[in-house]
């Protein structure tokens, strides 16, 4: 009885040695299925994928009708293909407005117009297209009298933000130093002239300078003055040789403080010494 009682409690003992090796099986076991469900959660079907976003993607297109028989996002509304909830045209129904009204009444009215017909430039719009019509007729006839008169390094014309600018050299108006017209640029302004009649938009008469200092025996004190004096030398011959009207133009005087190159080279600086007349734009495009 004594030995059959120690070789019971004997086996206990072994069992109890050996009992973690079950929890640890079952762990191997759970981690296992679960980067196994990892796994397959991951991995995506390529094809399967491509089914499903084709179909869906047919759907919206088509405007296929939801379920509880509504065609939009709410009853009640038009749906994607734009015909009434429960309204869907079928194969040989003749569609509402093409000869049968939305209570299968017949009709003599043609399809009705849609939204976009009805939409019309506004007021502003349609003065903005002027606008830029004008604008660009002007740049098109500067540009060619420029060309035909071989003054395409004396007279350049840019399409800016701000309006069409024209800049002339200072070696085409002025002598160094010096705010009276040379004779030579008077054809080139008195063409220029005819161009801004009946123009309808502000004119801007914009001098400026190199940062290079004037001689002592120039009559003005400054480059600000020389600026300023330049461009009113050109709003003067516009207004009082040419008759247009004062209230089209504004000048204003630089000096230096603009400059259009690098002043550090004979070739920077020249392109500084200059006169900007700038037609600009009374409306911006949205």
């Amino acid at each position: 009885m004594r030995q059959r009682n120690r070789r019971k409690q004997r086996g206990t003992e072994q069992d109890s040695r050996d009992r973690w090796m079950i929890t640890y099986a079952d762990l191997i076991t759970l981690l296992l299925i679960f980067f196994v469900v990892l796994y397959a959660m991951s991995s995506l079907d390529t094809e399967k994928y491509n089914v499903v976003t084709g179909s869906l993607s047919q759907t919206f297109k088509n405007g296929s009708a939801l379920p509880g028989g509504g065609n939009g996002l709410l009853d009640g509304q038009k749906g994607l293909n734009g015909t009434s909830p429960g309204r869907q045209s079928q194969p040989g129904s003749p569609a509402p407005g093409k000869g049968q009204d939305a209570g299968g009444a017949e009709s003599s009215e043609g399809p009705s117009p849609t939204k976009s017909d009805n939409l019309k430039p506004s007021d502003r719009e349609l003065a903005f297209r002027e606008q830029e019509a004008r604008l660009a007729e002007l740049m098109g006839v500067i540009t060619k009298y420029v060309k035909d008169n071989n003054l395409g390094d004396q007279i350049f014309v840019a399409d800016k933000p701000q309006g069409i600018a024209i800049t002339l050299s200072d070696r085409f108006l002025f002598d160094p130093g010096n705010a009276a017209l040379k004779a030579p640029a008077l054809p080139a302004l008195k063409q220029l002239s005819g161009l801004f009649h009946g123009i309808g938009a502000t004119i801007s008469i914009e001098g400026h300078t190199d940062n290079m200092p004037l001689s002592k025996l120039s009559r003005y004190s400054d480059n600000w003055e020389l600026s300023g004096a330049r461009a009113l030398s050109v709003l003067r011959y516009f207004v009082d040789k040419e008759g247009l009207k004062p209230s089209t133009f504004q000048y204003a005087g630089y000096g230096d403080t603009r400059p259009a190159s690098d002043n550090s080279t004979e070739a920077g600086r020249q392109k500084n010494r200059r006169v900007e007349i700038i037609v600009l734009r009374q409306l911006q495009g949205k």
